[in-house]
């Protein structure tokens, strides 16, 4: 008998997956939600770093190592590509659209100011031009200068991606935007909003843009 009660007794994985269980049920759907959008920086860095398609002028192996440990586990694994760069593109917002238009992946927006900051954006889908905010709370800003920051979405408003042919948006609140762009992909303002609690990306928070690139995960 006293066998058969110690072999009946829940054994830990049992009893861990029971705990488990419970505290998942126990949370509110908004906290489970944050939760699982939150889950990122799961990157491995014993793996290596995946392969660029495409010739990229800011990005070094550390920003790499550390946006990867960021990204949704959607584009984890994929190789970069380089969808679009004012080097080879031009500085325009409408030529950023077109090259977007048939993408179906996260972008990874990537800006060196002309003081050599590098800082940005990565967006749930890809950028278009829409009269409503759009997007999910996958939506992050970051920063590397003068350390590396990354700012996950409040979950105070749904304020993510907003474009048109004058300026894209990302993250807003109170009249305030976590970056913008304008037509000219030539100068940009970054503040603190609502949407992200971020610090402005850059020392100023209106900026000049030197390069950017957008990479989706293919």
């Amino acid at each position: 008998m006293s066998s058969l009660k110690k072999n009946s007794k829940p054994s830990k994985v049992a009893r861990l997956t029971k705990y488990l269980k419970t505290k998942v049920l126990s949370m509110s759907t908004d906290d489970y939600r944050k939760a699982s959008l939150f889950a990122t920086g799961s990157f491995d860095q014993d793996f290596p770093l995946p392969d660029l398609i495409g010739t990229t002028e800011i990005l070094t192996e550390e920003h790499r190592e550390k946006l990867c440990g960021h990204l949704p586990a959607r584009a984890e694994g994929y190789s970069w590509s380089l969808v679009f760069s004012t080097s080879q593109n031009g500085f325009s917002l409408n030529s950023l659209y077109r090259k977007l238009a048939r993408i179906e992946s996260p972008i990874l927006i990537v800006i060196q100011d002309t003081e050599n900051n590098v800082f940005g954006a990565l967006t749930s889908c890809s950028l278009h031009v829409s009269e409503l905010f759009y997007g999910t709370g996958e939506s992050l800003l970051f920063k590397f200068n003068p350390s590396f920051k990354v700012f996950h979405w409040t979950g105070e408003n749904l304020y993510f991606i907003k474009g048109n042919p004058e300026s894209l948006s990302i993250g807003a609140g109170d009249g305030k935007f976590g970056l913008w762009l304008d037509g000219d992909l030539n100068l940009g303002r970054s503040q603190r909003c609502s949407t992200y609690a971020n610090e402005p990306l850059a020392p100023q928070e209106d900026f000049v843009v030197k390069t950017l690139e957008c990479w989706a995960f293919v």
